[in-house]
């Protein structure tokens, strides 16, 4: 019996593979049966295997070739080439106007559809119109900071404006005040270079940075730096101490597309919010774009110093710093460096004087800068390693406190704060030539050698020129108000398109106006208590409204309403709340009043005799004056102005105006 392994060996077709190729072209090898457990069955009979007519396929299906799809990642990669190219151009030649522009616009996009949905009594998309107010205020801030440049400046012309607004934004306005950063050495620089002729700064203002002897120093950082130009020290090689003023090299190209989006955002939102504002914007935006002129600010300043220097109310107590207009140009603007006390500092202004008899602050009607030395000191280089100059080199003064860290002024508020009342006053009814920018930084109060405080005003960019018609008028209506001649009111403001003349006449007191109709008031005031029983949302809703019928009424006809006016009332804003600040010494509205009669009977037909009467009315406000001077030295009340807000408030909040927190002037 054959093996197992023997058989397999047999059964392989590697044995008969010979005899097998020599046989395969006699027969064909019989097929293999297919062993399967399934039995197909066919429906019909086998066909033969026949290829399919062109006919009988349709039309050919072309192949796929993704042409769209090239098509729009070939627009994907321009668009994006394009954008890139574009953003790269517009930061490099263009200080990035183009992206701030469009930065603005989507964001005010944002802002009104948000408001166009959400600004009703439940608004679908938020939890209460507050919350609406407080993301767009956010948003706002946002924008105003990130584009910074004259967009701090335009928030800061609407911070003392802001108590129109709903509380959210005026907590957002109220931080507009903060320094801004100050740009690099190389841009201040180019900037000098390419106004004076391609000169470098060592050749235009005669100074050294390695300490070459006969030379000035300067610093090359600035001591304050603003939204639009930044401030260094320099000492010239005669001795002056000097405050160069540079504007940032970026605001020469931002300025035209910054106001060109300020007045389109406005065009819609005056449409879109029916609040007929738009036909004030040019007036706006031309006293803005003057900011950025350094020669018309010289021109102002030397304007000032000449109309100070012919009243002899004010002669000795008000300085405006020389100009040096060999060294000033529209960007760069050099002027007198001045010595004293920011009007913010209450305690240095207060604290008594230790600097001995006669004597003032440092430069103040001949007072020296420095002690005298027995001897000149040495000359020696001010720079020991030129390539890292130090930081600081004007020398912090503090002989003038008498040698004591803890010594001031020793002036009165009352005496400051009427000088500064005094000067706006004069300007607003006597001159019709008004700096609208009185803020406690654009203003030093200095000690004359005869112990009496002298104002210091700086920053002469921002000026308005009333004509004699209406500055005559302005007169007369301040003097209408504090007698309560509500026919002559009603007359005046009339002519100015104003619709509700108590309305106007109190934010132009910034306090109620008390002597009118005041049934416009009432009638607002029933028409809330009526929807006393509404929902809270509903009511508050309703007050938002009415604010915004009350300045539609202040504004009233915007073709005849005085361009004037608004820069007129920032000025008084920021006045009273420096006399808040100061814990009100002084009685703000008299002054003004008396101000605006004295110059009726100087300048018009209202003789002086009138003038005598009107004193004797004021009399009355004397005495609510002294009323609140001792409920505050008792402690049961704040000052004047302190009561005025108070009162306004009430008045505000009848209108539908909810006043928040004041624009603080004084942070920083």
């Amino acid at each position: 019996m054959a093996s197992a392994s023997s058989l397999r060996a047999l059964r392989s077709p590697s044995v008969f593979s010979p005899l097998l190729r020599s046989r395969a072209h006699l027969a064909p090898a019989p097929p293999r049966p297919v062993l399967s457990s399934r039995r197909h069955v066919h429906p019909g009979r086998y066909q033969p295997f026949v290829p399919p007519s062109p006919a009988s396929l349709g039309k050919p299906t072309p192949a796929k070739t993704y042409t769209r799809t090239r098509k729009w990642l070939r627009r994907l990669v321009y668009l994006s080439l394009t954008t890139g190219a574009i953003y790269l151009i517009d930061n490099q030649f263009y200080a990035a106007s183009l992206t701030r522009t469009a930065r603005t616009f989507g964001l005010g996009l944002l802002v009104a559809l948000d408001y166009k949905i959400n600004f009703r009594p439940n608004p679908p998309l938020a939890r209460s119109i507050a919350a609406v107010h407080t993301r767009n205020a956010e948003r706002l801030s946002e924008l105003l900071r990130h584009n910074g440049g004259l967009y701090l400046k335009i928030g800061q012309a609407i911070a003392m404006q802001s108590a129109i607004l709903p509380p959210e934004f005026q907590k957002m306005f109220a931080r507009m005040f903060d320094d801004a950063p100050q740009n690099d050495w190389k841009d201040v620089e180019k900037v000098i270079r390419e106004d004076f002729g391609g000169r470098s700064v060592e050749e235009v203002f005669g100074v050294s940075f390695s300490g070459e002897p006969g030379k000035g120093v300067m610093e090359r950082t600035a001591r304050a730096s603003a939204s639009v130009a930044q401030v260094h020290w320099a000492r010239l090689a005669d001795g002056r101490e000097v405050a160069i003023k540079i504007q940032k090299r970026e605001i020469g190209k931002q300025i035209k597309w910054d106001l060109w989006a300020f007045k389109v955002v406005t065009w819609i939102y005056s449409r879109m919010f029916d609040i007929p504002f738009y036909s004030l914007v040019p007036y706006v935006t031309e006293r803005l774009s003057l900011e950025t002129d350094f020669v018309n600010e010289a021109n102002n300043s030397e304007t000032m110093a000449r109309l100070v220097a012919g009243e002899p109310r004010l002669r000795n107590r008000v300085y405006i710093p020389k100009v040096y207009r060999e060294l000033s140009s529209q960007r760069v603007m050099t002027a007198e460096w001045i010595e004293g006390v920011r009007l913010w500092d209450k305690k240095s202004i207060t604290r008594p004087w230790r600097g001995g008899w006669r004597q003032g602050t440092p430069g103040c009607h001949g007072t020296p800068l420095d002690p005298p030395t027995p001897h000149p000191p040495p000359t020696t280089n001010p720079h020991p390693n030129p390539n890292r100059p130090p930081a600081q080199l004007k020398p912090e003064r503090t002989h003038w406190r008498g040698g004591y860290s803890d010594s001031g002024l020793g002036l009165s508020l009352k005496q400051v704060m009427t000088t500064m009342v005094d000067l706006f006053s004069a300007q607003m009814f006597l001159w019709g030539y008004v700096h609208c920018d009185p803020h406690p930084g654009n203003i030093f109060i200095r000690r004359t050698p005869a112990g009496t405080p002298e104002l210091v005003l700086i920053d002469h960019g921002l000026y308005i020129h009333m004509d004699p018609t209406f500055r005559h008028q302005y007169a007369r209506f301040w003097k209408a108000l504090l007698t309560f001649d509500n026919p002559t009111l009603t007359e005046i403001v009339t002519s100015w398109g104003v619709q509700n003349t108590d309305l106007f006449a109190s934010a132009t007191l910034m306090r109620p106006y008390q002597g009118g109709d005041l049934s416009t008031h009432r009638s607002v005031s029933r028409t809330f208590s009526g929807s006393a029983s509404s929902d809270p949302a509903t009511r508050h809703y309703e007050m938002q409204q009415s604010a915004r019928r009350a300045i539609r009424q202040i504004l009233g006809d915007e073709e005849k309403w005085p361009r004037p006016l608004i820069f007129i009332g920032r000025n008084l804003r920021i006045v009273q709340a420096n006399n808040q600040y100061l814990g009100s010494p002084v009685n703000r509205i008299k002054i003004t009043g008396t101000w605006a009669s004295r110059a009726l009977a100087e300048t018009s037909s209202q003789g002086l005799w009138s003038h005598v009467l009107f004193r004797m009315v004021l009399f009355g406000t004397d005495l609510w004056f002294w009323f609140t001077k001792v409920k505050q030295f008792l402690r049961l009340g704040g000052g004047m102005e302190d009561e005025i807000e108070v009162q306004m408030r009430g008045m505000a909040r009848d209108m539908g105006v909810e006043l928040g927190n004041e624009v603080n002037l004084f942070e920083g």
